[in-house]
């Protein structure tokens, strides 16, 4: 044997070996620490609008997929109903107050009355024990003291029910005539029923309950029924929702950093991290979910929701172009060393 095939075989039995296992090493130690996935989707909060009074719409004041920010007025229904029964609900609490305050001028008078009825059961008594005296002594006749008997008993019976119509109008008052009448009950009603008017008619302005973009807008005059969805607010709070495997997330933990990567923005660097998890894998909100109780099952990996939030985005048009429903590529960070007997990279 010569010595250049000797020397041949030693670098193809020796030495190519050699540098195969060092390489294959050497990227099995570097890798595992990154775990990317392509099934990722940009999400957001995707808010349905819908009015809490119903009515005709009489105006709307944003544009068909317009930006739009908090508390901002969207559309705005026919306020004239809600204006009348606002109106209304004034005029009966009025109605209330003065009501009340002719109950009290009505106890005031009772007590007069009262005052009266006694100086007058007074005198009838007094008349009374005189014509008694007197026919005692035969000096009347029986049909007089009779007639002042009489008078005494009305004069008694007229004190009993004029103190029970001051009970009753004391009762009306909620048994204390000195009560303020924001404290009765007939009067917090009418209060109650009047400030459900103006709220009423608060409702009839429609307003972006977050900052976001408007969609679906209802036309003027369309009417809408209360608590009924007629518009979509698809709020500016962007995220990312990758499906990783199972054995994916095994070093995953929430604060990792991830690279983004968005198919429609290939020219711009997005970075994240890890928020949280999925409580349970994507096919457990299934409709219909899957069951594994046959004797031909086959064991399938299966995909954890992975919610992944945005680091804060410098480049404004680029933000402007995030939509809802977009692809990307997600790479995380997971900052796992793989070890070969005790060696790490």
């Amino acid at each position: 044997m010569s010595l250049a095939t000797a020397s041949k075989r030693v670098v193809f039995l020796g030495v190519v070996p050699l540098v195969a296992a060092l390489i294959g090493g050497w990227l099995y130690l570097s890798g595992g620490r990154v775990v990317e996935t392509e099934n990722a989707y940009l999400k957001a909060d995707k808010i349905p609008l819908s009015g809490q009074v119903a009515g005709q719409v009489h105006e709307v004041l944003v544009a068909e997929n317009a930006a739009v920010t908090e508390g901002q007025v969207l559309y705005r229904l026919d306020a004239a109903p809600y204006q009348l029964a606002l109106e209304q609900a004034s005029a009966k609490l009025a109605q209330v107050q003065t009501e009340l305050s002719a109950l009290r001028a009505s106890y005031a008078e009772k007590q007069a009355e009262i005052t009266l009825a006694r100086t007058k059961l007074a005198f009838a008594k007094k008349t009374y024990d005189r014509q008694t005296d007197l026919a005692r002594k035969h000096y009347v006749a029986a049909t007089s003291l009779d007639d002042a008997r009489q008078a005494l008993e009305l004069a008694q019976q007229q004190i009993v029910t004029l103190e029970q119509d001051l009970t009753r109008i004391s009762e009306s008052l909620g048994g204390d005539v000195t009560k303020p009448f924001s404290e009765h009950p007939s009067y917090q009603a009418a209060l109650a029923a009047k400030e459900r008017a103006a709220l009423d008619l608060s409702y009839v302005d429609v307003k972006a309950p977050r900052a976001g973009v408007v969609s679906n807008l209802p036309k003027p005059g369309q009417f809408l029924a209360a608590g009924r969805s007629n518009a979509t607010l698809v709020a500016n709070s962007l995220w990312i929702e990758a499906n990783f495997t199972e054995t994916d997330i095994a070093y995953m933990r929430e604060g990792q950093p991830v690279a983004i990567a968005i198919d429609r923005l290939p020219d711009v660097e997005f970075t994240g991290k890890v928020q949280s998890f999925s409580p349970a894998t994507g096919s457990e909100f299934a409709v219909i979910p899957p069951q594994n109780a046959t004797g031909n099952w086959v064991k399938i990996s299966q995909r954890v929701p992975v919610r992944i939030e945005f680091d804060p985005i410098q480049d404004p048009q680029a933000a402007k172009l995030l939509l809802t429903g977009l692809s990307a590529v997600v790479a995380v960070d997971t900052g796992h060393k793989r070890q070969v007997l005790g060696w790490s990279l």
